[in-house]
């Protein structure tokens, strides 16, 4: 008798154990999931969410692009001179704005989050347009694509198969890979369909 009391005791502490281990581990994940969440943060999600739809780009990839670029800082001005969440430089705003989509807005609306947003979206869409792969768009919106036209061309850099199978700037090269790095954890965060492309 005393055996099995021993025997049922042991088995419930065991139970109880158990049960404790899985809940400290929701717990744990659930932590780990707001401090992620709140370091890869979903801000002016109403502009993303409509020009994404808009554009046809990927919201987690605009997302990406936002805090690799700024850090969801509006006001940032690069050393090179590229404004706002998207870091845009004044001169493609105003070859977008005047050329492309007619708005004829002043350089300052680069500023405006969701004017900033709607033109470095759009401009996503067009690289994808171009370049039909989300590597090469990551590499003309840091590098240009007047650099990767030259890259594509030259078989030091261009794999043969339309990609690349190096990047020649480091700049460019890190920044392809923490786009992406960036992408995959909001995609791994909220859910959304799309698949970031692995960066060699």
């Amino acid at each position: 008798m005393k055996h099995e009391s021993k025997g049922s005791r042991r088995a419930l502490v065991i139970a109880i154990l158990a049960v404790a281990a899985i809940g400290i581990g929701f717990l744990a994940d659930f932590i780990i999931t707001c401090f992620e969440k709140h370091a890869y943060p979903r801000e002016y999600a109403e502009y993303v969410e409509a020009y994404a739809e808009q554009y046809g780009v990927p919201e987690t990839l605009v997302f990406a692009i936002i805090r690799t670029e700024s850090s969801f800082d509006s006001g940032a001005v690069s050393s090179a001179g590229a404004v706002g969440l998207m870091q845009i430089l004044p001169d493609t705003f105003e070859w977008l704005t005047n050329e492309i989509l007619f708005d004829h807005l002043e350089s300052g609306m680069l500023y405006d989050p969701e004017t900033n947003i709607k033109y470095g979206t759009y401009l996503l869409s067009r690289y994808y347009d171009r370049y039909g792969d989300w590597k090469l768009v990551f590499a003309a919106y840091n590098g240009g694509p007047g650099n990767l036209d030259k890259w594509l061309e030259d078989p030091e850099y261009a794999d043969g198969e339309g990609g690349l199978k190096k990047i020649p700037f480091r700049e460019t090269r890190n920044y392809v890979r923490k786009v992406t790095d960036a992408w995959d954890t909001y995609e791994r965060l909220y859910g959304e369909e799309y698949q970031a492309e692995t960066v060699q």
